[in-house]
This record gives structure tokens, sequence and C-alpha cells, in this order.
């Protein structure tokens, strides 16, 4: 696999560190959880619904074919067992609020005066310096402080809880990409890297296709006047007859010409190609109607057979349940009948292989696999 023979010390809990570290072990690294001798270590472990053998879904999904260590970092006897993996391991990820590590030396500079080959990753809320760096947070109060859990507000002008977590997301991704640029460039240097990742930085950078107003007319989004937000009649959701939901998501002129066309209506096309913005009005008004006229499936029948960006609203138990989600190999089962979130990084060559085996709490020895 990929990264067989890579050795990774995790010591960040709950998303978005477990869960990059969870797909360096699908593709063969050697992973040890450093987790707190508190008793309890990943939180997860009892957090969230649990399955039928009593195991916590969250846990099985951020730590499966990971090792165990438990470690009090506080501790000099524990901290020098955790020196010794430090000294052959290749990345350190860590999740603790800035200066932490310093406090318990443990930081970047203490492990690569060790080890000049570290790659030691730090992700946290706010990132190692400026004004919001000693702040505590999860996700939902940095989409709070970014501005895009303020883009979730319904008809009625109201903000939403964000449906993902995707300052978490958006965190783990970067990190995993700035990790194996850190391990190419190594192959050249011989020298890792620190690597500084903040949620809040991460999520901003995903935002080209919503800053428009704030970056080039310096003022802030009018969600209802957005396309991703609805602002566009052929990016939005339509009830049906039977309180069913379609979504319309797309509106390119060939996929306007392709629905307008079938339902005979074509001197709709000079709005459906515009701005969005209160000139759609008309459309949406048009469609709203249209979709109340038939239920769901009477839509889904009638959809299909258009070339056009569209799909019902449907749960997230309909999506793992569906044959494309298995087809793609994103549910797999272990030899008990679990269920897992299968790999979303496909190779042709060396796929990963998941290792379903979870770690009991500090069950591992003070060594690498060999």
């Amino acid at each position: 696999m990929k990264l067989s023979g890579v050795k990774v010390l995790d010591l960040s809990q709950f998303l978005p560190g477990p869960h990059l570290t969870m797909a360096m072990a699908d593709h063969g690294a050697d992973v040890i959880m450093v987790e707190p001798a508190n008793g309890v270590g990943e939180p997860t472990r009892v957090m969230g619904a649990r399955a039928k053998d009593g195991v916590s879904v969250w846990f099985r999904n951020i730590a499966r074919g990971k090792r165990s260590l438990k470690l009090d970092l506080k501790n000099e006897l524990d901290r020098a067992q955790f020196f010794k993996l430090a000294d052959e391991a290749d990345v350190i990820v860590e999740a603790f609020r800035p200066g932490v590590v310093r406090r318990l030396g443990i930081d970047y500079e203490t492990i690569a005066a060790r080890n000049p080959r570290i790659v030691y990753c730090a992700i946290s809320a706010f990132g190692q310096n400026g004004p919001y760096r000693d702040k505590p947070a999860h996700d939902l109060a940095v989409q709070a402080l970014i501005g895009t859990a303020d883009l979730a507000r319904g008809n009625d002008d109201e903000p939403a809880m964000p449906n993902l977590v995707a300052a978490d997301m958006a965190a783990s991704l970067t990190a995993l990409s700035a990790i194996l640029m850190a391990l190419l460039v190594r192959e050249k240097s011989d020298r890792g890297d620190y690597i500084d990742i903040a949620m809040y930085d991460s999520l901003l950078a995903w935002t080209p296709n919503i800053s428009g107003s704030v970056l080039g007319q310096d003022r802030a989004p009018l969600p209802k006047e957005m396309r991703n937000y609805g602002g566009q009649a052929m990016n939005r959701l339509y009830e049906t007859k039977d309180g069913g939901f379609i979504a319309l998501a797309g509106n390119e002129a060939k996929f306007c010409e392709n629905l307008l066309g079938a339902l005979g209506r074509l001197d709709f096309m000079s709005i459906a190609k515009g701005e969005p913005g209160p000139s759609q009005k008309p459309l949406i008004d048009f469609f709203a109607e249209t979709f109340k006229s038939r239920t769901r499936s009477e839509w889904e029948a009638f959809l299909c057979k258009i070339d056009l960006c569209w799909a019902p609203l449907r749960t997230l138990k309909d999506a793992f349940d569906d044959s494309h989600t298995l087809a793609r190999g994103m549910v797999l089962k272990d030899d008990g009948g679990n269920r897992h979130i299968g790999p979303a990084i496909k190779f042709s060559d060396e796929p990963a292989e998941p290792d379903f085996s979870l770690p009991d709490y500090g069950s591992t020895t003070i060594d690498w696999k060999r």
C-alpha cells in the first residue's frame, strides 16, 4: 500500500486529526493513538450511537486499523516512552490548544532536535498565532466566526445550525494534504517540517464560490440572493405534491433549455440563465407551482429522461443503502457484520486495505511494527 512503513503518532481526538490518520492507516501507515491515561482515552469511544456490538459508530470510523497507547504525558516515565516512539516516527499529529505541547515538553523543536525527519502537524481551531489563538472552539464556533453559519438562513431569514462540520472536514483534508506534501519533500531534503493547520483558515480557503460580494464589492453576502442558497431558480429545492422535495442543481444553459423545453416554457430561458437574485422570482414561482402538481416519484420518472442536474432530497440512510454507494465501496462490512464507511481515496494500484480491528484502550506495546 502507498503508506506502508510510514509511522504515525496521533495525539489528536474527536474528528479532524483521527479522520486523517485513519485515512493513512487505510493505506498502510502504522498509526498509534496516544490516548490520555484518564480512564476514558479517545472521547468518541463512548460518544454517539452504537452498533449492535456496543461499539460507538463514530469511534469505529476514526480508529480502525490503529493501535492504542495509554500515556500520561505529564509523567516523566510516560513521556520517555513517547520520546522512544517519536525518535523513529515519521509523523506526529496533535490537536491540543496552542502552547500545550510546549508545556508538556513534546513540542516540535524538542522532537525535531532528536528526530530531524519528523513531520509534525498541529491542528487547532485558530492556529498557533493571531488574536484568536487561545480561544477554545469546536466546529460551530469556528463557522459562526467565519460567517458560513450565517449563510444557512431559511426563508424566515433566521440562521440554522450547519448540517455538516465543515471546519473539521476542511482542516482534516488540509492537514492530510500538507502531511503528504511534507513527506514527499522529505525524500529530497531528508528533513521534516512543522505544519500549522487552523480550522478557521482551512474553511475560509474553501469560500471562493461564495465570497464574491465580500472580496469584489466589500459587502456581506445576502444568502437568499446567492446561487448556492436558493437565489437561482435552477439551483433550489422544490416541494412536491406528497411533501417530498426535488433539487434542481445546475443552471448551465443546456440544462435550463432541456428542462424548460420539456415543460413547454422556453420563454423563461433568459431568467433561467440570468444572475441570481430578485429577478429570478418569476421562474422560482413557476417551478414551485409546477413541482407541487406531482408526487416526488412522478417527478423522478419525468426528470430521469432529461439531461439535467437534479436529485430527489433523501436521507443519509437512503444514501448509505444506495446501490451506487455500495458499488463505490463506500460501505464495507467486517466479519461481525458491522458496517463501516469505506475509504474515499481510490488508487488503481495499491488500493486501500482497511483493517477493521479496533484497538482496546492502551493495548499496544512501546514499539513499532517491524
